[in-house]
């Protein structure tokens, strides 16, 4: 498994997008639900409530509705920004990822192999500010 660019987009207003809010939206899409996508990351439904929240915040309208319970039953869906907004951010992941592919690869060579999570040092605070 090689490297990998992630993507965090800060926007002006002060509001940020990157794949920890993305993923949440893929999967409130894939299950239909807010709580079992919050599961699927290993979050409380509270926290995933607030991402959402923020999100719809940040973007002027919700990304995610919910419908209450019934005969057809309640759940979770994308709304047309919402599928926007995934759709622009990974295809701007992609766009990233083939223009810096040289230069990640010489980074990862550099490191002499690809670097593993329990390889990977913490960095202190005083060295972290100057990556």
């Amino acid at each position: 498994m090689g490297s990998r660019l992630t993507i965090r987009i800060d926007f002006e207003s002060g509001a940020a997008l990157g794949p920890g809010k993305v993923r949440l939206l893929e999967l409130t899409a894939e299950t239909g639900s807010i709580r079992k996508a919050a599961a699927g990351m290993k979050m409380s439904y509270r926290q995933a409530w607030l991402l959402l929240q923020a999100l719809a915040e940040a973007f002027g309208a919700p990304l995610a509705a919910t419908a209450t319970g019934g005969r057809a039953g309640g759940g979770a869906r994308l709304t047309p920004l919402g599928d926007t907004v995934v759709r622009r951010y990974r295809s701007l992941e992609k766009a990233a990822g083939r223009a810096v592919g040289a230069d990640l690869t010489a980074l990862e060579k550099a490191l002499s192999g690809p670097v593993l999570p329990q390889k990977r040092r913490k960095l202190s605070r005083r060295s972290a500010k100057y990556s």
